[in-house]
């Protein structure tokens, strides 16, 4: 006998209605012997308002050759990091008088060095590294999307930057290192053109290998069990995103472990060649997967249409008065006032050639990197891991390992938390009901990446109080003079609570980032978005060019100090200007698609009256 509703069922016309606004295909309402319930949604079809409160929330299957663009990225990140473990040693120290390689040969009593050009001078060119790899993305993105399509772009990028790495071979070779100047402008030419490479290549293969999946909206299944589920695409791509950067991280180990003792034993020459060689593999994985992957064509860039779109919406909103302005934009109509169903044949201007779901859709793309535009201040901790955490470790006991060893410490980490997340926390998380949206998780990674640089600069004040040199255990007195300064009796381990740290602060809010620009964002804006949200690096670099001041003896406890208050305001700031997207989450992700060019658009031409017409 087929169960009566119960008396909280909600009545059919309403489920159906609610399904209209959000643009949900629901499952039949019940029929009239009974067979079905209403609001209980057949497999593959779209859940209920209520089923998206009280059903469990499952990630789809990935799909094999996800993995292949995986490994991509693990070669490519271990050349980019196998070879950057090894710039601050390169820049800074001197070479070793009897070396021609830059060898050290004894990692207790020596230091692998090459130009001697001092720490500012480090910081500064892996601080400018830094800015110029994070800018060019913001270019790569508009060829893809405009002209070549991710597939071309990553193929074209990647001959580039394996040419950058072949010059940076060349400033590392023995006769060139005994030309300084020479070796020098080799080196800065080399990193250009790495960081052309990488601008073509990062932006393009995050949205390449999400794009591989087939699902795109949340659909119920029943599982073998019997417990009914929603298969959700923000899970799905939040696993893949996770895996991704494991890969990532897989290669950066692999490549900065081996990179700093090739630097030690051999010289820096082989730390250069050896990633090389990693990196000229990616070409031959992408002709291998030109027939077998999904690949988008270039649809234009739609950038104009946007930056349009944006300034029609400003119109009329500003005003002398501070308070009316922000009155004005903050009114909720800023973007449903510029949707063209809201204009006529005679008003609607020309190039509004889309419909108002892909408004819905811009709106979502800006938002996206409005949540970014904080994020400089999270990329200023996790940037000295890439130069001043490696300077302090040189004036630490190291005990028979190398200084710029430690920073593996940051990808082993990752390594170990992201699959205990995904199997076990995350999945615990979801069985009770609970889901740490990805705004809560960005906010927590600010507040970690802080504790992170707390503990740097205890760290740095215990190396002040207890090396003999004192605030100068760099060995460099404040007049210039150089001496000879014995490493502090506390061993380089030390740090290891920042580079945990600042692994767990990348899992909540670098990985986090990723999949936020890829769900809110435009299907023909994602590397558009991507790039914004890789271009906060670069900001956070220029920063870091105002702070060069504090990065050095005796100022490096103010350093860190500094960049922890930065990051607890930046992360205090993000939820107070954005905690109210939290509560969107899930209808923003699933907001109809939009169309551009040619499109039915919905036009209201008088009060009640509905018609839909050729926009």
């Amino acid at each position: 006998m087929a169960s009566e509703p119960t008396n909280n069922a909600p009545p059919a016309d309403e489920v159906q209605a609610a399904a209209q606004d959000k643009d949900i295909a629901l499952a039949p309402a019940a029929s009239a012997n009974g067979d079905e319930k209403v609001g209980i949604t057949a497999d593959g079809e779209a859940p209920t308002e209520e089923e998206l409160q009280t059903l469990r929330r499952v990630p789809d299957k990935i799909n094999w050759n996800i993995y292949t663009i995986a490994f991509i990225e693990l070669c490519e990140r271990f050349s980019y990091y196998g070879t950057t473990a090894v710039f601050t040693n390169f820049i800074q120290q001197p070479k070793p008088e009897y070396s021609s390689t830059g060898a050290s040969y004894d990692i207790n009593n020596g230091q692998a060095g090459a130009l001697g050009l001092g720490q500012r001078t480090s910081f500064a060119l892996t601080t400018f590294n830094s800015f110029w790899q994070y800018t060019m993305p913001l270019f790569g993105a508009y060829i893809a999307d405009s002209y070549l399509g991710r597939f071309r772009t990553i193929g074209g990028a990647l001959m580039i930057d394996i040419l950058g790495h072949i010059i940076l071979i060349i400033a590392a070779l023995p006769p060139v290192i005994l030309n300084p100047n020479g070796s020098l402008a080799a080196f800065a030419l080399g990193i250009i053109l790495m960081g052309v490479g990488t601008g073509g290549f990062k932006p393009n293969v995050n949205p390449l290998i999400v794009e591989q999946l087939d699902l795109e909206r949340m659909v119920v299944k029943t599982l073998p069990t019997g417990e009914r589920v929603i298969v959700d695409p923000a899970a799905t791509a939040s696993r893949v995103y996770h895996y991704f950067y494991l890969f990532i991280n897989i290669g950066a180990l692999l490549g900065q472990l081996s990179m700093v003792y090739c630097e030690h034993y051999v010289g820096f020459w082989l730390s250069f060649t050896l990633p090389t060689i990693m990196l000229s593999l990616c070409p031959l994985v992408m002709l291998w997967g030109r027939r077998r992957y999904k690949r988008v064509p270039p649809q234009g860039s739609v950038l104009g249409r946007a930056s349009k779109l944006f300034l029609l919406a400003n119109k009329g909103r500003w005003s002398i008065n501070p308070v009316a302005t922000w009155k004005n934009l903050h009114d909720g109509t800023f973007w449903d006032s510029v949707k063209p169903s809201k204009f006529t044949d005679e008003t609607r201007p020309k190039w509004m050639d889309f419909n108002d779901a892909w408004v819905d859709e811009v709106r979502r793309g800006f938002n996206a990197c409005a949540v970014f535009l904080w994020y400089p201040l999270f990329w200023l901790c996790y940037n000295q891991i890439n130069n001043n955490l490696i300077s302090q470790a040189a004036t630490m006991k190291v005990g028979g390992v190398p200084n710029d060893v430690l920073t593996n410490l940051n990808p082993f980490a990752l390594i170990i938390m992201i699959p205990l997340l995904d199997t076990v926390i995350y999945p615990t998380l979801r069985k009770l009901r609970i889901n740490p949206t990805p705004l809560k998780r960005i906010a927590i990674g600010y507040y970690v990446a802080a504790a992170a640089m707390i503990w740097a600069c205890v760290i740095q004040y215990y190396i002040y109080k207890t090396n003999e040199c004192g605030h100068y255990a760099n060995g460099v007195l404040a007049d210039g003079t150089k001496v000879d300064c014995a490493p502090s009796p506390i061993s380089m381990w030390a740090q290891s609570g920042s580079y945990i740290l600042i692994a767990f602060s990348e899992i909540m809010a670098s990985i986090t980032s990723l999949e936020y620009a890829h769900s809110k964002a435009p299907a023909n804006m994602r590397s558009m978005v991507q790039s914004v949200a890789l271009f906060m690096n670069a900001i956070s670099s220029a920063i870091g060019f105002a702070l060069v001041s504090l990065a050095d003896d005796p100022l490096l406890v103010w350093n860190y100090g500094v960049i922890a208050v930065l990051a607890v305001i930046g992360g205090t700031m993000f939820w107070l200007q954005f905690r109210h997207l939290d509560k969107e989450e899930d209808r923003l992700n699933m907001l109809p698609k939009g169309e551009v060019g040619n499109v039915v658009a919905t036009a209201q031409w008088n009060e009640g009256d509905k018609d839909e017409s050729k926009a």
